[in-house]
């Protein structure tokens, strides 16, 4: 036999890093499991011929003889060796017989042996994937044995982990060798899934016991869980792949047979790792497998991605590797391929991978692992469950003879198969084949496998020119020669056979469930190996076709699940064989995504709302289930009850009734009734209720009102709800004037019920505060003037809970100024409607009112909203969970959504400031405005008394939109442009306007300024008076006229005129700015006039005048006065021969000064004995032999021109203070000599006296002491006087009744300077 020799190196396995090798390990992990396609085919195997069982016996047989012979050799040659020389004896490990290759069952025992020669004796190692094994490491697994030259590996048990290349090496001192062998390991139950980029995990939870998929019994596995436990059942896929897809069947054993439920899983393909790129090929599988040549097929995804597919790539990968090699070098179209090359004895598994113009697929599944072996070499040894690889021994010199039934299995454009039986005789195995062809209609047969002749009685040909035919023939060979050909085939035209299915046809789509629909369609015409169908649906108006399947089904009726429930859909098929994907069919017609309807369920709680001799009214509450479909009326059926029997079902209305009440007609007085109640929709009439309590036919007569009815819950939330119902039938003796409305907790008892309202309602509504997470019921009252009646029913339990997704009615103002109540609804069904209501009652008057519905949200808009519209609006929305709410339109809201709206209806865009003028430089006249929000398509138009005015040489306008600042401006006004001017704003419907009115003076005086802009603009641009020529007085009473100038550059002059006259020139200024001056010390008359400045050089001149004549000139006296009155100082008061002189000093006097004497605040009249004067700076008044009436208040008052100044003393008589005497006016005294003068004081209170030197006071010290003694004496004394003691000194007394003053010179002499002078 042969040893099949694989490089250690290729079966090295370690850590996978990625998701790719990751999925190479789990195939090859997998492939290890099951060499073979299926279970059925392990039963096969297992039934073995009997004439394969005498083969296999001879073939141990053999085996044992070889070794026999072998271990006899060995002992010769050892014998031998003791006698010869030993060392020309040694040589390196040889293996005489190498180990085998096996496949076995998971669980059964697998021997490797080989036989090694060598001297001296070789050591031996058994390796599983390069790794010694180490017996001792796991007891009892493996089991070493070497007895004469044969070494043994046995590994007990074999399980998925085997699976490896094991090697055996042998090393002495001359050298080592290494042999190899792989074991498979098979498992009899195998289910491969690979992770399929789409990793999920779906669970099936149901009742059940059998599990199905599409009708194939699944069994427990690693990748198929199944657990039940008491009447819960699950089903778990561990792994999902498009493969797996398809309808799941659960199957309930029951006692009276069982039942079914179903669930289809849908698996949702990867995205395309390129966009655009088609979906993975599915269901890879491998056919016809031999020696070196396997088939591959698959199946097209449903998924084409942006362009149609190009073909697809077939990669192969030997398991226990991880190395993938393309197949084919060009793309395939046809979904099945012949693979060739392959090594005989190896395992491989396969992928397909699928391309377009925008690029390459994921990769699909693995398929299962296959031996590339002859089929009629899988010989099976049940004792043993080994599964061995043998070759018989050639014959040796016989040439084998033709091969037998030469047959074209496959033609397509890309290749053509051959299949032949090899020649009858023996010495098979080691036949080879060579394949020839010729062109149709020639002579000329070419070996198409020229180097390697093919093992296996299949052949794939490539590269042959479509559209030819061909003639094919076979020939064998073996070591002897070749043999004569086979009989060739008929003539073959290279192309498809196989065409691709026309398109199915008619798809009709029918309602199902919310989130699925029912397509049916025609089958595909013509179609040969139809595979199956693929369904795609879209959204109407979208143009987005979704794949309903991913793995063909292959029958005309699909389920189309994952829908969205309200959407409209169309749906297309098409139908896909090998050969490819046929057009898509025509699409259906839309159908909307909703359940189908179904007849409601049967109302309940049936009552008597009034009762009558012949009559009797009845009410019902709304079945629980309507089916899908709005109730479209009731039937009501009676039947009489004689003694406690009841009697045939009646008939009370043929036609059906709309409202839950209803009167039955024709009774009998005094006997009792049962009824029935059947609601009916569009599906048809439902079953009938529980018939009614048993009720008797007698008159009410009492005077209160019957029970409300048809009490309805809305709008719950967690602190409210609102309760309506409908009046009572039977009104009593008086019409019913009001209603109760009662509650309790709905666990609590019938003793908990309380009034809700204790004053009576007319409404046949209330709202009602509840306590949140409570369970209440209610019931409802009505009085009359009798007094209150019979309870109605109470209502079913409500939980005050605010449902998640709860939405509340929104008011609305839109830009065009309409009122609408908008409400949306979370939870609508297919069914759903909304009803709007006023005051809960339904609205009849649509002028008014409006409803527009839109999906799940609904509006209702005000035609003409006004004081009629006042109230209560709700919306209720059909076939939910009770979603409604409610908005109470009161008058002041109405006010307030009235002026919102006639601001949207008429929006104004916001200025952030009104229309108004400027001026700016050079006279320019700039009108301007700022908009508060305006966007890029606002715009504005100008106007001047209604005219539109345009961008151009005398209007210039610009509007800046990121600050809102609208400008127009113009370089000068004229009197033409008198009048209005206004912008007008307009963005989208906003608009507003301003306007401004330059009419009149304000025009005139605003076009003056801008003349005077403009020519000052032009007077600056060369030397010019920035502050024009103006005087200032000086502290010191001097006049300063003065002007500030600029743009001077040293060629400019001033020139100073009076009168016209020059009288001051100022040359080469030399500045760029600053002042010039002119000063006028002790101003008089005759320096009025008029005074200009005139600035002048090459750019030009400017001029300012000051006119000081008149009213000028008096101003600026007045200025000067007022300087001069705040510059005297208070009047004193001083005593002299001839009486006493009242004074004031100023710092100037001049002679066009007025100053007024007062006496008690009338003015004096002058004469002999007061007379006033001037004595240099020093105003006197002076009072000759004044008397007690001379005594008062006396006042000089300088005048300014303004209000002028005012100084006043008070001459009060003995009380104040005064010098009586004993200073005299001047003292001349020699330097060296001491000075002691003394005068007499007087005043009550005694007055504070101060000395001074030249108006300035004087402190006593070492040289100059002054004394005051006893309040009368006050003395004056320098010890030695000096020079510098000349001067002039007075003594001022001062108290609360007035002031004097004594003033004296002293003049101080040096006798030696005297004398020099009389010389």
């Amino acid at each position: 036999g042969s040893a099949l020799q694989i490089p250690s190196q290729e079966f090295a396995t370690g850590l996978l890093d990625t998701e790719e090798a990751r999925v190479r390990d789990t195939a090859a992990y997998m492939a290890r499991r099951d060499l073979f396609t299926s279970g059925m085919e392990m039963e096969r195997s297992e039934l073995i011929s009997r004439k394969e069982a005498m083969r296999e016996s001879a073939n141990r047989i053999s085996i044992n003889k070889r070794v026999s012979e072998g271990i006899l050799h060995i002992h010769e040659h050892e014998e031998h060796f003791k006698r010869m020389n030993e060392d020309s004896l040694m040589h390196p490990p040889e293996f005489v017989i190498k180990p085998r290759s096996h496949t076995v069952w998971e669980k059964q025992c697998v021997r490797l042996h080989c036989t090694v020669t060598g001297w001296p004796d070789p050591r031996v190692v058994w390796y599983k994937n390069n790794v010694a094994i180490d017996p001792l490491a796991n007891p009892g697994k493996y089991k070493l044995d070497s007895r004469y030259s044969v070494h043994s590996l046995e590994i007990n048990r074999c399980d998925f982990d085997d699976t490896a290349q094991y090697s055996v090496s042998a090393m002495n001192s001359k050298g080592e060798q290494s042999a190899f062998a792989s074991v498979v390991v098979k498992s009899r139950f195998s289910f491969l899934l690979i992770k399929y980029n789409l990793g999920c995990v779906i669970i099936i939870i149901d009742q059940l016991f059998y599990s199905h998929i599409k009708y194939v019994l699944l069994s427990p596995s690693k990748w198929n869980h199944m657990h039940w436990s008491g009447d819960r059942a699950t089903l778990t896929l561990t792994h999902l792949n498009k493969e797996d897809e398809g309808l799941y069947t659960l199957r309930v054993i029951t006692k009276s047979g069982y039942e079914t439920y179903s669930a289809y899983v849908f698996v949702r393909d990867a995205d395309a790792e390129v966009e655009g790129a088609p979906g993975a090929p599915l269901d890879v599988r491998c056919l016809d497998a031999n020696k070196d040549y396997i088939i591959v097929t698959w199946k097209q995804p449903a998924v084409d991605g942006a362009n149609s597919i190009l073909g697809y790539f077939v990669d192969r990968c030997e398991v226990g590797t991880n190395h993938w090699v393309q197949c084919n070098d060009t793309p395939v179209k046809f979904a099945r391929f012949p693979v060739t090359g392959l090594v005989e004895g190896r395992s491989y598994i396969f992928r397909v991978r699928a391309i377009n113009k925008c690029g390459m697929s994921h990769p699909s599944r693995v398929s299962e692992p296959v031996a590339a072996m002859d089929p009629a070499d899988r010989t099976s040894a049940p004792w043993t469950g080994q599964i061995i690889v043998t070759e018989e021994e050639p014959a040796e010199g016989i040439v084998p003879g033709r091969p037998l039934e030469l047959l074209v299995t496959e033609a397509t454009k890309n290749y053509v198969v051959l299949s032949w039986k090899p020649p009858a005789g023996k010495g098979l195995e080691g036949v080879m084949y060579y394949v020839e062809k010729c062109v149709s209609g020639t002579d000329s047969w070419q070996r198409v496998n020229t180097e390697i002749p093919v093992k296996s009685p299949r052949f794939a040909l490539f590269d042959l020119a479509e559209g030819k035919s061909y003639s094919f023939r076979v020939r064998c060979c073996n070591s002897a020669g070749v043999g004569e050909p086979s009989d060739p085939t008929e003539a073959t035209t290279v192309g498809d056979k196989l065409d691709i299915p026309s398109a199915p046809g008619r798809v009709i789509p029918i309602r199902n469930t919310d989130t699925s629909v029912v397509v049916s369609w025609e089958a595909s015409t013509d179609a040969k190996e139809l595979v199956g169908y693929y369904i795609e649906g879209s959204v109407v108006g979208s143009n987005v076709w979704e794949p309903c399947n991913n793995k063909p089904v292959n029958c005309t009726r699909f389920v189309c699940h994952g829908l969205i429930t309200g959407e409209k859909y169309v749906f297309r098929v098409r139908s896909v064989n090998a050969a490819g994907l046929s057009q898509f069919s025509q699409e259906s017609e839309p159908v909307e995504v909703k359940a189908a309807i179904a007849s409601p369920a049967p109302p309940y709680g049936i009552t008597v709302l009034e009762c009558v001799r012949d009559s009797m009214v009845l009410a019902w509450k709304q079945p629980s289930f309507i089916g899908g479909a709005d109730i479209t009326g009731y039937f009501v059926d009676y039947r009489e009850v004689i003694d406690g029997v009841p009697g045939k079902w009646h008939e009370a209305n043929i036609k059906a009734i709309s409202e839950r009440a209803y009167r039955v007609c024709d009774l009998k007085e005094n006997r009792k009734y049962q009824f029935q109640v059947r609601a009916a929709n569009i599906a048809g009439v439902g079953v009938p209720s529980l018939p009614s309590n048993t009720f008797l036919c007698e008159e009410w007569t009492i005077a209160v009102p019957g029970p409300p009815h048809d009490l309805q819950i809305r709008e719950v939330r967690s602190d409210s709800l609102v309760l309506l119902w409908k009046p009572p039938v039977y009104q009593g003796r008086d019409p019913v004037n009001g209603f109760y409305l009662d509650i309790k907790e709905a666990d609590a008892p019938e003793e908990a019920w309380r009034g809700v309202n204790n004053k009576a309602t007319e409404k046949t509504y209330m709202k009602v505060n509840l306590k949140e997470a409570e369970t209440y019921v209610f019931r409802v009252r009505a009085q009359n003037k009798a007094g209150v009646g019979k309870t109605s029913d109470a209502t079913e339990p409500v939980s005050a809970v605010t449902k998640p997704g709860t939405k509340e009615i929104v008011v609305d103002v839109d830009d065009d100024g309409i009122i609408s109540l908008n409400f949306e609804c979370c939870d609508m069904t297919p069914d759903s409607k909304f009803v709007w209501s006023k005051n809960y009652e339904d609205i009849t008057d649509y002028h008014r009112l409006t409803t527009e519905t839109k999906g799940n949200k609904s509006k209702a808009v005000f035609n003409n909203p006004g004081e009629e519209d006042i109230g209560i609006y709700s919306c209720l929305v059909t076939h939910s969970d009770g979603a409604s709410s409610s908005y109470t339109l009161s008058e002041e809201e109405l006010k307030k959504l009235l002026e919102i709206s006639h601001d949207h209806k008429f929006p104004i865009i916001p200025l952030k400031s009104e229309l108004a003028v400027e001026l700016l430089e050079k006279g320019k006249v700039r009108f301007w405005l700022q908009s508060d929000q305006m966007s890029a398509n606002g715009k504005v138009d100008y106007v001047f008394n209604d005219n539109a005015l345009s961008h151009g040489e005398k209007y210039k306008m610009n509007f800046d939109k990121n600050t809102g600042v609208i400008e127009m401006i113009m370089e000068s006004l004229t009197p033409a442009d008198e009048g209005t001017f206004t912008f007008q704003l307009q963005d989208g419907k906003a608009t507003n306007q301003s306007s401004l009115v330059l009419i009149g003076d304000v025009f005139k005086n605003l076009q003056k300024e801008s003349e005077f802009q403009r020519k000052e603009w032009f007077r600056k641009q060369g030397p010019h008076f920035i502050e024009y020529l103006g005087y200032e007085v000086t502290p010191e009473c001097c006049v300063l006229l003065k002007c500030k100038v600029g743009n001077i550059k040293k060629e400019t002059s001033a020139l100073w005129y009076k009168d016209g006259k020059e009288i001051k020139a100022d040359e080469h200024l030399g500045f760029t700015e600053g002042v010039l001056k002119l000063e006028i010390a002790q101003i008089s008359k005759k320096d009025a006039g008029v005074y200009e400045v005139v600035l002048k050089d090459d750019r030009g001149k400017d001029t300012s005048t000051l006119n000081l004549t008149d009213q000028g000139f008096k101003d600026l006296m007045n200025e000067v006065f007022s300087f001069i009155a705040n510059s005297s100082t208070p009047l004193k008061i001083t005593s002299t021969d001839e009486g006493i002189r009242l004074y004031t000093f100023v710092s100037y006097y001049n002679d066009l000064l007025q100053v007024t004497w007062h006496y008690k605040d009338a003015a004096i009249a002058f004469c002999d004995r007061i007379k006033s004067g001037v004595v240099g700076e020093q105003i006197w008044l002076q009072i000759t032999e004044p008397t007690e009436k001379d005594m008062g208040k006396y006042a000089i008052e300088f005048n300014d021109g303004k209000g002028g100044l005012r100084r006043t003393v008070e001459l009060s008589g003995q009380d104040r203070a005064r010098v009586a005497g004993g200073l005299p006016d001047v003292v001349t005294i020699q330097e060296g000599k001491a000075l002691n003068l003394t005068c007499n004081i007087s005043g009550d209170p005694v007055p504070e006296v101060t000395w001074l030197k030249n108006d300035r006071e004087i402190m006593s010290d070492d040289h100059c002491i002054l004394k005051f003694a006893s309040g009368k004496f006050a003395s004056f004394i320098i010890t030695s006087v000096n020079t510098s003691d000349t001067g002039k000194y007075s003594i001022l007394v001062k108290n609360k009744y007035g002031t004097e003053s004594g003033d004296f010179t002293v003049s101080v002499f040096n006798p030696e300077e005297a004398g020099s002078k009389k010389k």
